[in-house]
Parts: C-alpha cells; sequence; structure tokens
C-alpha cells in the first residue's frame, strides 16, 4: 500500500490551537481503495477512524486516539459535467483549489463562506455557511456524495440513490463514514458587486428586514463596546468587472483587516482595559467602498488573525431580539471583547442536521482572540442563544449534547437511524460526536 503512515504519530492541533489529540497512527491514502483498507484494518485492530481537513473546526470533531486519515493526496476535480451543472471533486480538496479551478472552467458555486482554507469535506460536514438570502449553505449545494462505511465499503448517495443517507450525510459530522468525493451543483460563472458601509447599529436592526430582502447576500459586523457595524451587500452584477485595486485591496485586507487588528489585539490581550477604545478606533478604520468581481473574490476574504469561536443559528425572526440581549449583556458586564460580533442568513434547507434545517435562519458568531480566556463570554452569550432556540455550529465552540438537540432538530431521530444503521459498532465515533450524538 503506498500509504504515508507513521506507526507512532505526533500531536495533531487544530487551526486555533484550542483542541489536540494523540492518534495513535496516521494514513495518508492515496486512493479510496487505500482507504477502505485502512478502515478495515483499523476494525480488525479495535481501533476508532476520524479524517481530518485542515483543522478550522474550533471543536474536537476530528479528534482521534486511534487512526486519523490524513485526505491531503485526495484532491483535485475528477469531473465535470456541463450538461447537468455539476462538478465531482475529491473530498481532501481545498476550498479555495477548487475555487481556482472552478473559475478557469467559466464555473463557479452559487454560494460559500468568507475563507476558503477548509476542504471541501471538512466545510461540508460541519455545516459551514456564508450568507444568503434564497442560496443556502455548501452543504445545500451538494447534488451526491460517496463515502467510505464503517465496514470499508464505498457507498454513494443521493436524492435518487439512498436518499435518506443523503439527507443525512452533507452534514454527517464524520459520524456516517468517511467522505472521498463530492459532486457539488455549480453555474456559470458571473460577477457580484459588493457594497461595503460602515451603519449605525441601531439603523441596522431597525432596517435589517428590508436590508435582507433588498439583496442577495447581506452580512454586518458588530463592533462590542460601540454603537457601530460595517455591512456588506452582495448582488449579481452585470458588470464591468471591477475588482479592488491591488494598493487599496492590501491596505484595507491585509494591512488594516490582519496586520493592524493582530497587533492591537496583542495590545487588548495584555491590557484588557483598552479595548473600548480600540473598538471604537478598528470601527471606524475601514471606509466605505464598492467593487465588482468574480463570486469567490467577493464572498471570501484573508483570516491570518488566530482567534476561538462560538456561532449559533437562530430563527431569522428572533435576530433582532437576540442582538439587542447580547449587546445589553455586553454593556452591563465587565468583559471586554476585541472582535466583531458577526451575521449572516441563510434559507431554511432540507438537510437532517444543517443549521437551518426547516426554517429560515440567522447566524451570530462571537470571537475572541486567541489567548484570551473566552469563556465567561460565550457562557453568556450561549445562554442567549439558547433561550431563543438556537442551534450552534457543528464546527464551533459550544456546550450543548444530544439531550438538547434531539429537541432542537425535529430530524435528529432520522440521523441517528441512519448512523445505527452505518456505523452500528461506532467506527468513527469520538468523545464530541458522543455527546451530541450520543452513545
Amino acid at each position: 500500500m503506498s500509504t504515508t503512515a507513521s506507526g507512532k504519530s505526533g500531536t495533531w492541533r487544530n487551526w486555533a490551537g484550542n483542541v489536540t489529540a494523540r492518534p495513535l497512527r496516521e494514513i495518508t491514502p492515496a486512493s479510496v481503495e487505500e482507504l477502505s483498507a485502512a478502515v478495515r484494518r483499523a476494525a480488525e485492530d479495535g481501533l476508532q477512524v476520524k479524517a481530518v481537513g485542515t483543522g478550522h473546526s474550533f471543536t474536537a470533531a476530528a479528534a482521534t486516539d486511534g487512526v486519523l486519515i490524513r485526505p491531503q493526496l485526495l484532491t483535485g476535480i475528477r469531473n465535470i459535467d456541463r450538461e447537468a451543472g455539476t462538478v465531482t471533486v475529491e473530498a481532501g480538496t481545498p476550498l479555495k483549489r477548487l475555487n481556482v479551478a472552478l473559475a478557469r472552467e467559466g464555473l463557479s458555486l452559487t454560494n460559500m463562506g468568507d475563507i476558503m482554507d477548509q476542504t471541501v469535506s471538512g466545510a461540508t460536514s460541519t455545516g459551514t455557511h456564508g450568507t444568503g438570502r434564497d442560496s443556502g449553505s455548501i452543504a445545500a449545494q451538494i447534488r451526491a456524495l460517496e463515502l467510505v462505511t464503517a465496514d470499508g465499503s464505498v457507498l454513494t448517495c443521493s436524492e435518487k440513490e439512498n436518499p435518506e443517507i443523503f439527507a443525512a450525510a452533507r452534514v454527517g459530522l464524520g459520524a456516517l463514514g468517511i467522505i472521498t468525493a463530492i459532486t457539488f451543483a455549480v453555474e456559470p460563472v458571473f460577477l457580484l458587486t459588493a457594497r461595503e458601509e460602515p451603519m449605525p447599529f441601531e439603523k441596522v436592526l431597525a432596517e435589517f428586514d428590508e436590508l435582507w430582502a433588498e439583496n442577495e447576500h447581506f452580512e454586518f459586523y458588530w463592533f462590542p463596546h460601540t454603537g457601530s457595524t460595517n455591512t456588506k451587500r452582495n448582488n449579481r452584477s452585470a458588470g464591468p468587472e471591477r475588482p479592488v485595486g491591488r494598493l487599496s485591496g492590501w491596505f484595507e485586507d491585509e494591512f488594516l483587516s490582519n496586520g493592524v487588528f493582530q497587533a492591537a489585539n496583542w495590545v487588548g490581550r495584555a491590557a484588557p482595559a483598552t479595548i473600548p477604545a480600540i473598538a471604537r478606533i478598528s470601527s471606524r478604520a475601514l471606509s466605505a467602498r464598492t467593487y465588482t468581481d468574480i463570486p469567490y473574490k467577493v464572498f471570501t476574504s484573508p483570516r491570518r488573525v488566530r482567534f476561538v469561536e462560538m456561532e449559533y443559528a437562530v430563527p431569522r425572526a428572533a435576530l433582532v431580539e437576540t442582538l439587542r440581549e447580547l449587546k445589553a449583556m455586553v454593556e452591563r458586564s465587565n468583559l471586554r471583547i476585541s472582535f466583531p460580533v458577526e451575521v449572516r442568513t441563510a434559507p431554511a434547507d432540507d438537510i437532517t442536521l444543517s443549521t437551518a434545517s426547516g426554517r429560515d435562519s440567522a447566524y451570530i458568531a462571537v470571537h475572541m482572540f486567541r489567548g484570551t480566556p473566552y469563556q465567561a463570554y460565550f457562557t453568556a452569550a450561549e445562554r442567549i442563544f439558547t433561550a431563543h432556540e438556537g442551534r450552534p455550529h457543528w464546527g464551533k465552540v459550544h456546550t450543548r449534547d444530544a439531550e438538547y438537540f434531539a429537541r432542537a432538530y425535529p430530524r435528529f431521530g432520522e440521523f441517528t437511524a441512519v448512523r445505527d444503521r452505518l456505523d452500528p459498532d461506532r467506527r468513527f465515533a469520538n468523545d464530541y460526536l458522543r455527546r451530541v450524538l450520543g452513545s
């Protein structure tokens, strides 16, 4: 077998550094057949198996002390079907590589998140999303899946083939098998015009329904300790293409949003009392701008400052009230929050454990600079989110368990039934899955 494997592995850490694991061995399969053989061998040895992408989850969803599968050799586009409007891609392909390759072919995903460092399987398995009035998460754009199941066999699913598995596996948490390929819906590449501008917090909340209805993609960032937000509206455009200038793009996206922001967070971590003043300066640092470009260059942006994140989906109708409660909590507390709060939306979908399953949703993400104590802030925020029937992002910090999710997801039992069928011996289990799905 031509896999790259180590009998003894070192310590694996996620991107944020808040999760570590020491797997017994690591496998880097070069084919689906080699991956299947690795799963069968793990079963013979009585070991559990987890696949890990680029480690952008803040939970221990991919952690294991058994066999760690690294999919970096399972990359690239398998097939483009222009007539069907689909592309089939190997599961270890980073989203950035996929987006660039699609653009070369004159194609694009309809919607995407705001970073593209994750692998396609890692992003979809945890429910990664962007913002959209009508277009949903990355997983909602999946048309078929291929995965290796607990006995080493290869299973495919779609709306027509194994539809009950397809409904669950698009956001599968790594609990149903190891995804080896994903077929996405794609469309001819198009242009988006982005309009970014500051706006008072109260104005955004007062006009939120209109802002959401009038824009294909609307999101905003609120800076705690201030009454300021920065808004972003993305809408399809006939052109012409007017990308961000190289110099101005470097100044705002790299120098200010990454370099200066990183330095400001270092100062805030060392001297928390300075954070409100820093927040007021940060909220005024970015100016209004408008630009037009192909989708991945508008939807995504570099995120080099490392942080820890919690994000909850609440019913879209509950967003304004939830945000007001969050702001009031920060103002009456002694908390010092140096990162903005990110707000996005998604339409209802039909994926069993998607955070938007069965309901129009709004997402509220809270962050803390890496190395800064985050528990008090996240605990207080989570109390507010859960009071509004919030569903936590599967790849971001939360404290919810299977009992909570059985109430939060009407189709939770459907997912666990598929899991019982595909992985009765819990070959793909770990501590995180035992907590969120039960034993």
